[in-house]
């Protein structure tokens, strides 16, 4: 599992990504129960996820945080990377972000594919 926390910080919300190979839906559920198993994570306002395995499906959660996980799958789908999960975790700072929050989405998964280089 590779993770990367602190990496994007607005108006009191922090965030965090992490992910690493998956296979089937099976291995999706293993790697949010491992990644929760971090009470950190586990208390976090939002996980959300998404996942695009080899044979084409598409695997999303949005965890409350409406639309997050379609904005992961995509950016999955445009860096050609599959069999790989990510998830975005986020700790509600009090203030309501609206579409910001999907740039920041957007910021993370980033972070996390210079990473994988």
């Amino acid at each position: 599992m590779l993770q990367l926390t602190n990496v994007v910080t607005d108006r009191g919300s922090k965030y965090a990504v992490s992910g690493g190979a998956v296979t089937d839906r099976k291995a999706v559920d293993k790697f949010l129960k491992e990644l929760k198993r971090n009470k950190k994570f586990a208390k976090a306002t939002h996980n959300t996820w998404a996942a695009l395995l080899s044979d084409g499906t598409p695997l999303k959660g949005d965890d409350g945080e409406s639309g997050a996980g379609l904005v992961i799958l995509r950016m999955l789908e445009r860096e050609e990377l599959s069999d790989h999960i990510v998830v975005v975790t986020r700790w509600y700072g009090g203030v309501k972000l609206g579409g910001d929050r999907f740039r920041r989405v957007q910021d993370c998964v980033r972070a996390y594919f210079d990473a994988l280089k």
